[in-house]
C-alpha cells in the first residue's frame, strides 16, 4: 500500500485542501460543513486522480524513465500501467459520484464543471496532444485548483458567487501553480530532452525561476486585496516565502528542489489557514 500512497504524491495535496478551507471560512455563518466535506472529497479525489493519470501517461510514453523526484509507479516498475490507470479512473469516479451529490443539492451546472475538471485532469498528459506538454499546465491548475475549487466550494455552501470568493481564489490558484512550477523546474532539463515542452522548458531556467517567485508573491499581494477583510496577518508568512524564493533564485536544481516542493506545499496550507482565520475574524 505504501507505493500507492507515494504514487498519490502527498506533497501535492495541499493544493486540494487549501481552497476548501478558505471558501468555508469565507462563507462564515452560512458555512455548511457537510457540503464542505463533500467538496473536499471531490478536490482530493481529483488531485490524486490527476497524479495517477500523469504517472500512467508519462510512464507509457517513457518520459518518466530518468525522472528526479517522487516515485513513479509505472516508470519504476512498482505497478503495472493498467493498475495505475485503474487507480486514476477510480479516483475520478469518486470525484464524479460525490460531485453529482453536490450538483443535485445545489445546481446541475456543477455536473458540467465537474466533467470539465475530470477531462482537464486526464488530458493534462493523457491525450494524443497533451496540453501539459505544450506549456499550458499552469493555466489549468490556476483555473481548476484556484478559481473552480475555491469558488465552487463557496457556492455549494451558499448557493451564490461573490467578488470576495473570486479574489480569495487568486492566492489559492497562485500557490497551486507554484507547486506545479517548482515541480516543472526540477524536471526541466529531462523534460526538454524528451520533448515535453512545459512552461519551465519554454521559459528556460532563469525564466522558470522568476515565474515561481512571482507566483509566491502574487499570492501575498492578492490576499491583501480581499474586499472588506483585513488580511494583513498573511504577511507573517513573508519570511518563509523569502527563504523559499531565495533558495530557488540562488540556483537550487534537480533533487535539491524536492525539499523546496515540500516547503511550498507547507506554505500553501499555512497560508490558507491564516487567510481563513482572518476571513472569520474580520
Amino acid at each position: 500500500m505504501n507505493k500507492w500512497i507515494a504514487g498519490a504524491r502527498p506533497r501535492t495535496l495541499p493544493a486540494a485542501i487549501a481552497p476548501v478551507v478558505v471558501a468555508t471560512s469565507l462563507a462564515e455563518s452560512e458555512a455548511n460543513f457537510a457540503m464542505a466535506g463533500l467538496a473536499l472529497i471531490v478536490s482530493l479525489a481529483l488531485q490524486v486522480g490527476v497524479n495517477y493519470a500523469n504517472d500512467y501517461s508519462d510512464g507509457i510514453k517513457g518520459t518518466d524513465d530518468n525522472r528526479v523526484g517522487p516515485t513513479r509507479l509505472v516508470a519504476s516498475g512498482l505497478a503495472s500501467a493498467n493498475s495505475v490507470k485503474l487507480a486514476a479512473f477510480i479516483s475520478f469516479a469518486i470525484a464524479a459520484v460525490v460531485g453529482l451529490v453536490l450538483a443535485q443539492a445545489t445546481s446541475l451546472w456543477l455536473i458540467a464543471v465537474g466533467a470539465a475538471a475530470i477531462f482537464a485532469a486526464w488530458t493534462y498528459t493523457g491525450s494524443k496532444r497533451p496540453y501539459g506538454y505544450l506549456g499550458l499546465g499552469e493555466i489549468s491548475v490556476f483555473l481548476f485548483f484556484g478559481l473552480v475549487a475555491t469558488m465552487g466550494s463557496y457556492y455549494v455552501q451558499t448557493e451564490r458567487l461573490t467578488w470576495q470568493s473570486f479574489v480569495v481564489a487568486i492566492p489559492m490558484g497562485s500557490l497551486a501553480c507554484a507547486l506545479l512550477a517548482i515541480n516543472n523546474l526540477r524536471d526541466r532539463a529531462q523534460d526538454e530532452l524528451v520533448g515535453k515542452r512545459t512552461l519551465a522548458v519554454r521559459l528556460g531556467d532563469a525564466g522558470a525561476r522568476k515565474l515561481f517567485i512571482a507566483l509566491l508573491f502574487l499570492a501575498h499581494v492578492s490576499a491583501l486585496a480581499v474586499p472588506g477583510k483585513n488580511t494583513l496577518i498573511t504577511l507573517a508568512l513573508l519570511p518563509q516565502t523569502f527563504i523559499i524564493a531565495n533558495q530557488v533564485r540562488s540556483g537550487a536544481s534537480g533533487s535539491a528542489l524536492i525539499p523546496l516542493l515540500g516547503k511550498t506545499g507547507e506554505l500553501q496550507i499555512i497560508f490558507a489557514f491564516l487567510l481563513a482565520l482572518t476571513l472569520v475574524m474580520y
